[in-house]
């Protein structure tokens, strides 16, 4: 009976923290774009948007490239990814399952907080 409960019980947390990142950080993730002098138009993800902003990306297991394309400023920024500190709470868990769905979902990713743009 004791050995059920446990099974029953290890069964049910592992399939409640499955996908940790998934769950708690989502398939999207903000970011801080800042720009000097203000208002650098960039391209990021075939989207157009002017800084400051706070934009909203896709997590991917790619790295993103943040694209300036203006008279006095042309440059790339490259967002690389990294893995998302949260994924790893499915290692505690138990976790094959919430790893694969955090795979699949690209929510194991994540990229810097906070973009600058420097274009003096």
């Amino acid at each position: 009976m004791k050995k059920s409960l446990l099974l029953t019980t290890s069964l049910g947390m592992a399939v409640m923290f499955s996908g940790c990142a998934t769950i708690l950080d989502g398939k999207t993730q903000k970011i801080s774009v800042n720009s000097n002098p203000s208002g650098i138009e960039f391209n990021l993800d075939g989207k157009n948007y002017s800084a400051p902003a706070i934009i909203s990306v896709k997590r991917e297991n790619k790295d993103k490239l943040l694209k300036i394309e203006n008279k006095k400023c042309q440059r790339t920024i490259l967002l690389n990814k990294k893995v998302n500190p949260t994924f790893f709470v499915n290692i505690l868990s138990g976790g094959a399952f919430g790893s694969t769905t955090d795979y699949a979902t690209g929510a194991m990713w994540k990229y810097d907080d906070n973009v600058n743009i420097n274009c003096k």
